[in-house]
């Protein structure tokens, strides 16, 4: 059992990350249960701890036990940022002079490197044509459903933009006028990514057509069809992307999600001699380092170009 301090304590520190930070529902759900499953732990195996007694040795003992129940590095990493950040959040109030992290080390995570479609992949789905039938069967069928379903892969590759930021994108935010939309990213900011004109002309005859079929709108660019009007969830859109990229196989990946058309908006710019930074701002990142990674495909890239050109390689 949680004793009473610390209880009290994490709840501050949870309704700080949700209303000072601004992270979001999931992210705070995240952290709590990290900090409960530490506290659970620290009481049963040294008794009732106040804050100020947690010391790195209690810590280094909890993330032990938990690679040997065979958490994932990268799991355990998470945990020991959700600790660094409500330590120092403690710090700050002035419960503590020093964090007891300083003495625990992260395990090193072998980097992934993210997957995504070669350019023909998404040729063929922009061309609404399979790649794989020999009569040039279409991808997409020719109704509100088959455009709604398209109009969702020219989004994602065009701009991107995360799932729950497709599935939030508000009408209004579209602006032809600059060719940009604006989308609410992850702790509530607002980033404005350049389209093509051809995007926004699909994204208006989309809206036209919705507007023409559906009698109840909700002020969404994107909605389920054709039976209720109503607003994309992240299962519809995960089970739909996965479909087709099954179907026609567009991608050898074991993982076919939509996280996948993100991975390869970045990767594409990158091969075609994008800036890093640039990369960074229309992707929403943080930090350059969650960036970076997409630069390890194009040394890919590279290596096999070599690999094949190169009478010494």
């Amino acid at each position: 059992m949680l004793n009473e301090a610390l209880q009290s304590i994490s709840e501050r520190f949870l309704s700080y990350i949700a209303l000072e930070k601004r992270y979001s529902a999931h992210t705070a759900t995240a952290y709590r249960n990290d900090l409960l499953q530490l506290f659970d732990y620290i009481t049963i195996h040294y008794g009732e701890t106040s804050v100020e007694d947690i010391s790195h040795v209690m810590i280094r003992s909890w993330l032990a036990q938990l690679m040997e129940d065979a958490i994932t590095a990268r799991s355990v990493n998470r945990k020991i940022s959700t600790l660094k950040s409500f330590f120092k959040y403690c710090i700050r109030q002035g419960m503590l002079k020093q964090s007891p992290m300083t003495k625990v080390i992260a395990p090193k995570v072998r980097k992934r490197l993210p997957g995504y479609i070669e350019e023909k992949g998404m040729r063929a789905l922009e061309d609404n044509v399979s790649p794989v039938s020999v009569t040039s069967l279409h991808i997409f069928s020719d109704d509100l459903e088959g455009h709604t379903h398209q109009l969702i892969f020219e989004i994602f590759y065009q701009t991107g933009i995360r799932l729950s930021e497709l599935i939030g994108l508000e009408e209004f935010k579209v602006d032809k006028g600059n060719q940009t939309i604006k989308v609410l990213g992850k702790g509530n900011k607002e980033r404005i990514i350049p389209v093509s004109e051809r995007l926004l002309q699909q994204i208006a005859a989309y809206m036209d057509e919705k507007r023409g079929a559906l009698e109840y709108i909700e002020p969404l660019v994107l909605l389920v069809h054709p039976v209720t009007g109503k607003k994309l969830y992240p299962k519809y859109v995960y089970l739909m992307v996965r479909k087709y990229l099954t179907e026609h196989q567009i991608t050898t990946l074991k993982k076919k999600s939509p996280h996948v058309l993100r991975h390869t908006f970045a990767t594409h710019l990158t091969n075609n001699g994008a800036k890093l930074n640039a990369v960074k701002e229309l992707l929403g990142h943080a930090n350059l380092s969650a960036t970076q990674v997409y630069t390890h495909n194009s040394i890919e890239k590279l290596k096999k170009v070599y690999n094949q050109a190169h009478p010494k390689a």
